[in-house]
């Protein structure tokens, strides 16, 4: 049985795209709230809104809800490649491939870190929904590299909020067209969702704060090799923000790289590694520092550009 909810459309909406409201007075992506206005499920005032139909402040709102999604399972699966760096009665820290997703989400039928340890017998901290136990922080399918997971309730406590407030060390290495001019800086940028794409991001006035510090290790004639440290935490921050600067990741063509260049270097998604996590241990306070090395295909990819 689907849930309607009733309500008057609150005055700082007014005059706002159905969609976009939806999305903000009831915590839908703007796919779903779309969705909703294209099967009749959106009523102001008695009448079917479209998407992007305008709301009025004071009207009546009525929106069928969709169905709540069915609890995922984790399911107990190796992940081939995925190596442990690291593990004790609190953490465990692996290297992930990649095509590996942290955990198990609608849609996704791949391999995840969750699956992986639970094939490994690791026994994860119980905290979070379901299929996100343990995980206190992930990285995208597209992106290779060192991951924690907690695997007590106290450490997946304590490294959350670590996370939020920023107090973990994140170092990735990111191979950039072209050479970012200063070679050392700080990108301050706010990142929101891309207005054409609920699973892409830009820079935009209205987004959340986002900052990345950037060094350049090593120049190519038509790259560079970056060490980053994020300051915050953003979904594709550094693939949004690199990009922004016209200086997209190699082999990122989500985010504008040239696929040329992308084809010489073997690359077949983007030159971003979670190269190294510090942090202090959850439980026994003393500095921990991870680090993973590049996979096959990046490393190629950096052979190439040092033989030209």
């Amino acid at each position: 049985m689907r849930e309607t909810r009733a309500m008057p459309v609150p005055d700082g909406l007014d005059a706002m795209r159905v969609d976009a409201g939806l999305a903000r007075l009831l915590g839908l992506s703007r796919t779903v709230a779309a969705a909703l206005t294209e099967e009749g499920s959106v009523i102001m005032d008695g009448a079917p809104m479209g998407k992007s139909d305008r709301l009025s402040a004071g009207s009546w709102l009525e929106v069928v809800l969709p169905e709540p999604p069915r609890p995922l399972t984790i399911e107990a699966k190796p992940v081939e490649g995925m190596e442990i760096l690291y593990s004790d009665d609190d953490i465990v820290a692996v290297d992930k491939p990649v095509g590996v997703a942290a955990h198990a989400s609608v849609g996704w039928t791949g391999p995840t870190v969750i699956g992986g340890l639970a094939a490994a017998g690791f026994r994860i901290s119980t905290s979070g929904a379901h299929e996100r136990q343990g995980i206190v922080h992930r990285l995208d399918v597209g992106t290779s590299g060192v991951m924690v997971v907690a695997t007590s309730e106290r450490a997946y406590t304590v490294l959350k909020r670590a996370f939020k407030q920023r107090t973990i060390d994140k170092r990735y290495h990111a191979l950039v067209q072209g050479h970012p001019d200063p070679s050392s800086g700080t990108i301050d940028a706010p990142i929101g969702r891309h207005r054409g794409s609920d699973w892409k991001f830009t820079v935009t006035a209205d987004g959340k704060p986002s900052i990345t510090h950037y060094d350049t290790v090593e120049a190519f004639q038509a790259a560079s090799l970056l060490d980053i440290h994020l300051e915050t935490g953003r979904t594709h921050q550094i693939r949004v923000h690199f990009s922004a600067l016209r200086h997209p990741c190699c082999g990122d063509l989500t985010y504008g790289a040239d696929p040329r260049l992308a084809a010489r270097l073997g690359l077949e998604r983007q030159w971003l590694h979670a190269r190294a996590l510090g942090f202090a241990h959850p439980t026994r306070g003393n500095w921990v520092e991870i680090t993973s090395k590049y996979p096959a295909d990046l490393e190629n990819a950096l052979d190439v550009l040092r033989n030209a």
